[in-house]
């Protein structure tokens, strides 16, 4: 997997905007607007990018706080935010009620992060993380986990487990994924945006579980991939559906973009646990949404921001972060959708 380091700071891109779609009239310009959005840490790395940029382009900013897909939810759903950000589908949520819609505007996957000293490379499957998970593989050196890497020396050290403690996107992939591979998971905790683990500890966002598992010889956590990048922490082969063992890569999370080839008009795009016939994919790939009011007060301006994501020169900020390019026809969808926010 290729580790690079992520830039979340701001970026001067005018030529990368040269010839964007963005239609600003010089009268909206001159009276600068800030948009405000809540919600997912995983899509915090390039929605920073994102609003750099078109901040750099419209005079305008954009204030998002990476507090947990669950939060952001709760935010735009309250009229606290103009848009909240969430990894989980609008399906997961019950309450408050929120007459909003769902706008696929990123790829990524969530990364299963380790630190066992010495140990760079690791497989594990679903059962074994599942079991992990569960408490019932708790040491490095559980056969289970020999049996799957039977060259590398895997010491006698507890597994120190780590879990969100906020309600978070890259909970409910984990878990989805957790959950269609291992029955008795599926009975004992489920998939949601925040669920009761049997064992391990609690942190706060990606940037907690991150720096858990970095201060922690034996720790495990899964992570969004770009905070596994920042951080230089190796990211554990998952075994697909195929047979095959994966990390989070682009060309991983694109094949498990390419084996969902319809989009329903919900706009719910759910890539987790790719069918066998995609050879290539890594098991924990998510798309992120942004979510929108449908009669948003800042129709027009959100319209725009979002609208510049979606675009190529925004997409074009996702490759050295672990973003995947959107395929053409989740990003028609999407477009669609944004279109009719008012």
């Amino acid at each position: 997997m290729r580790f690079l380091l992520k830039r979340l700071g701001g970026l001067s891109c005018a030529a990368l905007l040269a010839g964007s779609v963005l239609a600003v009239s010089a009268s909206a310009a001159s009276a600068a607007i800030t948009l405000h959005g809540a919600g997912s840490t995983l899509v915090a790395p390039i929605e920073a990018e994102w609003a750099a940029a078109w901040g750099s382009a419209t005079g305008n900013s954009v204030q998002y706080a990476p507090v947990g897909s669950g939060t952001g939810y709760k935010d735009v759903a309250s009229g606290l935010v103009d848009f909240g950000a969430s990894d989980a589908p609008l399906s997961i949520y019950s309450s408050p009620s929120c007459n909003c819609v769902q706008i696929p505007w990123a790829l990524t996957a969530t990364g299963v992060g380790f630190h066992v000293n010495k140990i760079k490379a690791l497989r594990l499957t679903g059962k074994v993380l599942a079991k992990i998970y569960l408490g019932k593989i708790t040491n490095w050196d559980s056969a289970s986990i020999k049996a799957l890497n039977p060259h590398v020396h895997l010491p006698n050290l507890h597994i120190s487990v780590f879990w969100r403690s906020d309600a978070s996107g890259d909970t409910y992939a984990f878990t989805r994924y957790l959950s269609d591979v291992n029955a008795s998971f599926a009975r004992a905790v489920g998939s949601s945006t925040t669920v009761n683990f049997p064992t391990g500890t609690g942190a706060h966002g990606n940037t907690g579980m991150a720096s858990a598992v970095k201060s922690t010889n034996g720790g495990i956590a899964y992570i969004a991939v770009s905070y596994l990048i920042n951080d230089s922490l190796p990211a554990a082969s998952i075994r697909n559906k195929a047979g095959r063992y994966t990390v989070p890569n682009i060309s991983a999370i694109e094949a498990a973009a390419r084996a969902f080839g319809t989009v329903p008009s919900s706009d719910q795009v759910t890539i987790v646990d790719s069918p066998s016939y995609a050879k290539s994919a890594y098991p924990i790939s998510t798309y992120t949404y942004a979510i929108v009011p449908r009669n948003a007060p800042q129709g027009s301006w959100i319209r725009s921001f979002i609208g510049f994501a979606l675009s190529a020169q925004g997409q074009a900020f996702g490759p050295r972060l672990d973003f995947a390019p959107i395929p053409s026809q989740v990003l028609t969808a999407a477009q669609n959708t944004l279109n009719a926010v008012q």
